[in-house]
């Protein structure tokens, strides 16, 4: 765990509390029960993908971060501990104002609620609407949205800006979905991009154009 912050390491204790009262409630339903109930359950990152946003962003040091799928705020809490120990801005964003408001809540509890903007609405008219770069971008939103997601943001990321897209490797459901964003991920020719077994699968793709060095 990164967070050396007694206020910031309180959240995420609370977090990872929630995630466990959760995991042992899944256990417990019924066939099928989950897809309707799967916005009240927080469906984390997980503690090895947040620690390693954490340290991506401490190291390339962003301006600004954008966070697609804000939902209750567990990887919000790294990229706002990140974006505070290297002065960047992290945007993030999400169309339930609900989650929202509890990630607000938890963001204010760990005093990092000065460094995050947080945006509730459609993700591609956000994305539109901001004319500025982003440095680093997560993309952990509904799976049917990473591809038009993607070709929305990749013309505005940054000589050398990072995507960082979660779930590519597991749930199962969303396979189709990750393998259409991965071959458009594919096709462009100043993307880097790499396959990498943390949680619950993660791409890396970094922006290099010709004469810049290799990772």
């Amino acid at each position: 765990m990164p967070f050396t912050d007694p206020a910031v390491a309180a959240v995420f204790a609370e977090y990872q509390e929630r995630h466990q009262r959760e995991r042992e409630r899944m256990a417990t339903l019924p066939p099928g029960a989950f897809g309707e109930l799967r916005d009240e359950f927080l469906l984390p990152v997980g503690a090895a993908v947040g620690d390693f946003l954490h340290s991506l962003a401490v190291a390339r040091a962003p301006r600004r971060i954008l966070e697609l799928g804000t939902s209750y705020g567990y990887s919000t809490l790294f990229l706002a501990d990140a974006a505070r120990a290297c002065g960047a801005r992290l945007v993030t964003v999400d169309v339930d104002p609900d989650k929202q408001t509890y990630a607000r809540i938890m963001l204010e509890r760990a005093g990092l609620a000065e460094h995050v903007e947080l945006r509730c609405g459609d993700a591609l008219e956000i994305i539109a609407a901001d004319a500025g770069e982003w440095d680093l971008v997560l993309l952990d939103i509904w799976k049917n949205l990473y591809l038009p997601c993607f070709e929305a943001v990749y013309p505005k990321l940054a000589e050398e800006g990072i995507i960082v897209s979660d779930n590519m490797i597991q749930p199962e459901s969303a396979r189709e979905a990750v393998r259409a964003y991965r071959r458009a991920v594919r096709e462009k020719p100043d993307l880097q991009t790499t396959l990498l077994p943390l949680g619950s699968g993660i791409e890396l793709s970094i922006r290099w154009t010709a004469g810049n060095p290799k990772l």
